[in-house]
């Protein structure tokens, strides 16, 4: 009788025990097998661009703390965005579309989360901080102003 009331404890214990998290943060390395080659980013890159397998996803919001515009005095020049803030829940993932320069050389950012919909997650905001380069070597000589979910969030040369 003891030995089955210890084995219906433990049964127990490691079910409430937490597992392993299933999501792979945003600034972690993906390998995969060869025949799977994941893209190289480049200089300028947006790692957290929208993805193909986003229009399944369900698109919430981002609770943003901070953004900073970062202009490093490098040559080719180099622009990043600094977001620090929070997600909605663990399972959502942070989407930064960064759009063309409009005829006033402002370039618009539109930052999101989205999460698989039949996802079951805790209910806890997830901290965030991400740095995401902008793509400037191939802008025309001008003055840009850079604005994130309609704030703006600096200027620079180029």
């Amino acid at each position: 009788m003891k030995r089955l009331l210890l084995v219906i404890v433990l049964a127990i214990l490691s079910a409430c025990s937490p597992s392993a998290p299933t999501q792979t943060p945003p600034d972690t390395v993906v390998t995969s097998p060869p025949g799977n080659q994941l893209p190289t980013p480049t200089v300028g890159q947006n790692p957290y661009g929208p993805q193909t397998g986003d229009s399944t996803m369900l698109r919430g919001a981002v609770y943003l703390d901070s953004i900073q515009l970062l202009v490093l005095e490098s040559y080719p020049p180099q622009v990043s965005l600094v977001l620090a803030g929070n997600l909605p829940d663990p399972c959502h993932r942070l989407r930064v579309k960064v759009s063309e320069p409009d005829t006033n050389n402002r370039i618009l950012v539109d930052v999101y989360s989205v999460a698989d919909p039949s996802a079951v997650c805790i209910q806890v905001l997830k901290p965030l901080s991400a740095s995401v380069p902008l793509a400037v070597s191939g802008l025309s000589a001008g003055h840009y102003t850079v604005w994130v979910i309609g704030e703006k969030a600096g200027e620079f040369d180029r």
